[in-house]
């Protein structure tokens, strides 16, 4: 339902969206158990089932693999302003050998040997091996630290132009005390109450925000990639409407878990690589080699010449 329905008419869908592991969890659960129970609802639930065999490819995927030749390599990472090691960061991204680099909460403490750097990009940064040729925001704002921004840089890559979209939709701000339930009935849904006034309100503003950028994207002239934290998870209105008619580079060619954000002990994935259908992921991968920011870096190769 959150393909169709937007959360200014109704965010209950997108809240559901947040506990959809344990749902499909459950869901397999009782299938199983109907199974070996010799229930008839057992088929019914099994056929059901196949309508969900997409949703969970975004959060778990073995593709076989591409075979074409990359000729471009991207690391997205939120990096949490480097609070947990900015020395140790530049150091990683420096031995990337990425010819593209996309930060979010990037602060001002992160730079990277050998780059050029898009400019006027607030907390997003993008470093680039080949010519910027424009960069400019999208989402517009005040500075503030916490607030969202989205930005596009057009880079030319042998002899052709393409555009990257670097985002940050505005982010829910928990700290782990205010979601950690203590077993306390009143205190426990007191807290749950707090998290549900904290979330609707983003998942209406998040509404805006991927209208602006779903805009730059309608209008841009080359192809796209679009890579960032969209603090949403892959079954909420933010994924369908920001992805829609371009390739999750995960679901093309990922492997494993899309776990980007480990910071509860809870699967989200709130980081991704979406590209123009032009463009053909060879490789992506989620990396757990670095533990320097409450994310993983997502790192995508792509070839350019299909």
């Amino acid at each position: 339902m959150n393909a169709y329905v937007p959360p200014k008419i109704f965010p209950w869908f997108n809240l559901l969206s947040l506990g959809f592991p344990v749902l499909i969890i459950l869901y397999s659960i009782f299938t199983i158990f109907w199974l070996f129970s010799w229930k008839k609802r057992t088929f019914v639930f099994m056929l059901a089932g196949l309508i969900f065999m997409n949703p969970v490819q975004r959060w778990v995927n073995f593709s076989s693999g591409k075979k074409d030749a990359a000729d471009l390599k991207m690391v997205s990472f939120n990096v949490k302003a480097g609070t947990l090691g900015a020395s140790g960061i530049e150091k990683y991204l420096n031995n990337a050998n990425a010819d593209i680099i996309m930060l979010q909460e990037s602060g001002n403490k992160i730079s990277v040997n050998g780059m050029e750097e898009a400019k006027g990009n607030g907390i997003l940064k993008i470093f680039s091996k080949h010519k910027i040729i424009d960069s400019r925001e999208l989402i517009k704002s005040d500075y503030d630290y916490n607030n969202a921004y989205a930005s596009q840089t057009d880079i030319e890559i042998k002899g052709k132009i393409y555009r990257f979209v670097n985002f940050y939709l505005e982010p829910f701000k928990f700290e782990k005390g205010m979601i950690r339930l203590d077993g306390v009935k009143e205190e426990d849904e007191q807290k749950l109450k707090n998290i549900v006034k904290r979330l609707i309100p983003v998942f209406k503003k998040h509404q805006d925000q991927v209208n602006s950028i779903k805009e730059a994207i309608r209008n841009s002239p080359y192809p796209i990639i679009l890579a960032g934290d969209l603090n949403s998870v892959p079954n909420s209105y933010e994924y369908y409407h920001l992805s829609d008619g371009l390739d999750d580079a995960f679901v093309k060619a990922g492997k494993g878990s899309a776990t980007s954000f480990h910071d509860y002990k809870f699967p989200i994935r709130i980081d991704y690589i979406f590209t123009s259908k032009t463009i053909h992921t060879v490789m992506y991968q989620v990396d757990r080699s670095i533990n320097l920011s409450d994310h993983y870096p997502v790192v995508g190769t792509f070839s350019l010449n299909n």
